[in-house]
């Protein structure tokens, strides 16, 4: 298993995106609600998506781990009394992911997404 990405809810995605690429990320995937980057280092990658009612909640988080026999680890999983919310399935962004969540209700994706982590057909142009 690797852990790949941790995506965080966000009030406004403006401000976050100045903040984090002045840490030093690279904007990979831009859209009106999500904003995803890779770290100079390495292959992991982050991402911040909108939630309007996020300024008034506590700090929430989704952490994915990437597994390329995403099926066998998933039933592997289940044999052992996991539970999971979502079964894989194929999402519109090119990953397949299943769904479940930790014992405090952090929300965890298992997932396989290939080529398309870094590289979605939607993939920004980098800039020189």
């Amino acid at each position: 298993m690797n852990l790949n990405q941790v995506t965080l809810a966000v009030h406004d995605i403006d401000l976050a995106i100045e903040f984090y690429t002045k840490l030093g990320l690279i904007q990979i995937v831009a859209d009106d609600h999500y904003a995803r980057f890779s770290l100079p280092d390495g292959n992991a990658s982050f991402s911040v998506y909108l939630d309007p009612a996020k300024e008034n909640l506590d700090c929430r988080g989704v952490i994915y781990f990437e597994h390329q026999e995403l099926d066998k680890l998933v039933a592997d999983l289940k044999e052992l009394g996991v539970q999971f919310d979502q079964e894989p399935t194929m999402q519109p962004y090119l990953w397949k992911e299943a769904s479940l969540s930790d014992p405090s209700g952090n929300k965890i994706k298992l997932y396989w997404a290939g080529e398309n982590r870094l590289n979605p057909p939607w993939k920004m142009e980098e800039s020189t």
